[in-house]
């Protein structure tokens, strides 16, 4: 992400808008507005074998495996405008199971793009049943 190229974009915004951004109160909020951007878009730079990386554990178990109340940040892609909230995640483990702080990381990965909230949750689905065998 080119952080220059999207504080110029974010500047020419506020002209566009009617406000002065070399006013003091704006003087920062194109290097701010880039920070947050890249923040919320992470999931496009992340590599997907890089989330869960190589964290599948045989087990003998066919146990419902649940993580609650993972924060996540995202972006709508229809109006480009940060939104947040928790999800949980849960499957039924058949003979493999992923490590727990990875369920929380394939969330983040899902989330971190411009998105709508059920694309989230269907990508979530496709990467934790891609990792792992689960039951249907």
């Amino acid at each position: 992400m080119n952080h220059k190229r999207i504080e110029d974009l974010v500047r020419k915004l506020l002209v566009e808008l009617g406000e002065d951004p070399k006013r003091e109160g704006l003087l920062k909020t194109p290097g701010r507005v880039a920070r947050s951007l890249e923040y919320l878009t992470q999931g496009y730079r992340m590599r997907k074998s890089s989330v869960v990386n190589g964290a599948v554990f045989t087990s003998e178990t066919n146990n419902m495996i649940i993580a609650r109340d993972i924060e996540v940040y995202s972006m709508c892609e229809h109006h480009m405008l940060p939104f947040f909230g928790r999800v949980h995640i849960g499957y039924i483990a058949e003979k493999q199971v992923l490590g727990v702080s990875k369920l929380a990381r394939i969330a983040h990965a899902s989330a971190s793009v411009a998105t709508c909230t059920l694309v989230a949750t269907a990508k979530g689905y496709v990467s934790v049943h891609a990792h792992v065998r689960t039951r249907t």
